[in-house]
């Protein structure tokens, strides 16, 4: 199905990880075809990729980020839909391990996911990208300040980060923006365990000086800007968490103490 109408009419967006129910590339997808994009969806699961690209009139295709010659594929498949306007990577792990607990095959598995993956996700993308085109990566506020037990999540982020900056460097005479967008906290299903947790959100939020956590519509928000031909920025982050980076993440020790806490409430 065409969209005619929107900012984005015409253009065609991929977004990478919506094989997840509800997850936030889900989200994403939906709020850039409610802006007129044509979403190219992709992830791991035919199923729910399909399910949601009806939804929303756009298209679906297999792709694990860790393989190139699926990520070959999915450019290939771009190229036939018109080229690439937009292209958002979603994907992540959030494993939370001690540093000297995390193993050598996490790190391997981390790296290939949120490293390896995203660096040949761009190179696909960008092989298919029109001039003027949007290269987006969300990535985490954690990139830039701490979290414990999250240091193989966080270094993979940032050095995507990192590359998105020579992407910003090496393509921008054609008109093509790369840059990432950092959320703080955020209930998806990726922390669906922690975000049931009322006592654990509000020790997150406490932190927030606008008082919640972030939410996927949040970001879907700031990645409209990103996209939009308004965005006159490249190679940066735009950080999407409620001022986080004014305070700091609550420690494990705080986080299982207010858990804790919550817990003997409850029981009393």
């Amino acid at each position: 199905m065409a969209h005619s109408e929107g900012q984005f009419a015409g253009r065609l967006a991929v977004v990478m990880g919506a094989a997840g129910e509800g997850n936030m590339a889900q989200t994403i997808a939906r709020r850039l075809s409610s802006e007129g994009a044509t979403c190219l969806v992709t992830g791991r699961h035919r199923d729910t990729l399909e399910t949601l690209a009806n939804d929303i009139g756009g298209h679906a295709a297999v792709c694990d980020i860790t393989s190139e010659s699926d990520l070959a594929a999915l450019g290939d498949r771009a190229r036939e839909l018109g080229g690439v306007d937009i292209a958002v990577n979603a994907t992540g792990w959030g494993l939370i391990k001690g540093f000297l607990d995390t193993t050598r095959e996490e790190i391997d598995r981390m790296v290939a996911l949120q490293f390896t993956g995203a660096f040949q996700f761009y190179q696909a993308m960008l092989r298919a990208m029109n001039d003027g085109g949007s290269l987006i990566q969300v990535t985490s506020a954690t990139a830039t300040i701490m979290l414990e037990d999250h240091a193989a999540y966080m270094g993979t982020k940032a050095g995507a980060d990192h590359v998105l900056r020579c992407v910003a460097n090496e393509f921008g005479h054609r008109g093509i923006r790369a840059n990432s967008i950092a959320p703080g906290f955020t209930a998806t299903p990726m922390t669906e365990r922690a975000a049931r947790n009322k006592a654990v959100v509000d020790c997150f939020a406490k932190a927030y000086p606008l008082g919640r956590v972030g939410t996927s519509e949040d970001v879907a928000a700031g990645i409209v800007w990103l996209a939009s031909d308004e965005c006159f920025m490249t190679g940066e982050t735009l950080h999407v968490s409620g001022g986080l980076r004014l305070r700091r993440n609550p420690t494990t020790a705080e986080i299982v103490a207010a858990a804790k806490a919550a817990r003997e409430q409850r029981s009393a």
